[in-house]
């Protein structure tokens, strides 16, 4: 839209369905580069992403030309399409229902892209789960500890 200007930095955290540990370091960069196309493809700028065996975070530049909700579902779904059709894990791929997002200023999209940098550091002392559920509690988020993590079927 003309003479529409914004700058809204928001970091999407996802994990995979049952928070199982199916992202492999040996092909999460591939994921990493297949899912930063899809986001620039939709107009939004990539700012940092990384991942863990049983989780993603990535922080973007968003437009709001295209609903936030909208976004996270086409690169879930196109990832898991990617991940299945390369067969690279023996039992589907699927994410977690749902997602977390944060909005931060652009005083701290530096050091947000740094935190995502170093999950594997930062993951030696904290669990998913315990990083989630701090996440929601610092940015005030009323949340229902039953549903932030399915568990198996």
């Amino acid at each position: 839209m003309a003479n529409t200007y914004t700058q809204i930095h928001i970091q999407v955290v996802t994990a995979v369905k049952y928070r199982q540990a199916l992202i492999n370091p040996e092909w999460k960069h591939s994921l990493h580069k297949y899912m930063t196309g899809i986001i620039q493809n939709h107009n939004h700028k990539l700012l940092a992403i990384n991942s863990m065996p049983d989780h993603i975070h990535f922080l973007i530049g968003y437009r709001p030309h295209q609903a936030l909700s909208d976004l996270v579902g086409i690169v879930k779904g196109d990832a898991s399409e990617w991940i299945n059709l390369n067969k690279l894990t023996e039992k589907q791929f699927r994410w977690q229902e749902g997602y977390g997002a944060f909005s931060y200023t652009k005083s701290l999209v530096s050091f947000v892209a740094r935190y995502i940098e170093n999950q594997e550091k930062h993951h030696r002392k904290k669990t998913f789960q315990e990083e989630y559920i701090e996440l929601l509690d610092k940015f005030e988020i009323d949340y229902d500890q039953r549903y932030c993590f399915k568990p198996p079927e």
